[in-house]
């Protein structure tokens, strides 16, 4: 199975002076864990997850004055729609990082996660599961 066809082709896209609190409210609304940060004045695309928009809360970063531009990852690895599941759970693993931009051409198609993963390569259940205890 290939990137393609487990991606979310749902991407948002924030600008680096977005609040913390504005790419939260965004992505909450959307029910994603990262957003795709685009700065044309500097590095171009990067990403910021649920993770870093916590870490920065808990550690008593104001969400309302931080920016994304702040808690982006620059140094981002990106995949290809062709990419097998496989390559992509690797460069997860090995980046250490849960979340994957899905570049064709010249721009975000997609992003594809762990979970997107797990669904694909989990079978769905026909039965509930019955609890012993």
């Amino acid at each position: 199975m290939l990137v393609r066809d487990a991606m979310s082709t749902m991407v948002l896209t924030i600008g680096p002076t977005h609040t913390l609190r504005q790419a939260a409210r965004l992505m909450s609304a959307r029910r994603i864990g990262a957003a795709v940060v685009h700065d044309p004045d500097t590095c171009g695309l990067g990403i910021i997850t649920e993770r870093d928009i916590l870490i920065a809360v808990g550690s008593g970063q104001d969400p309302d004055t931080e920016t994304a531009s702040t808690h982006t990852t620059t140094d981002v690895v990106f995949a290809a729609p062709t990419w097998t599941l496989e390559e992509a759970a690797e460069a997860m693993t090995h980046g250490g990082f849960r979340h994957l931009i899905v570049l064709d051409g010249d721009g975000p198609v997609g992003i594809v996660s762990v979970r997107d993963i797990i669904r694909c390569w989990t079978p769905a259940r026909r039965h509930p599961v019955e609890l012993v205890g």
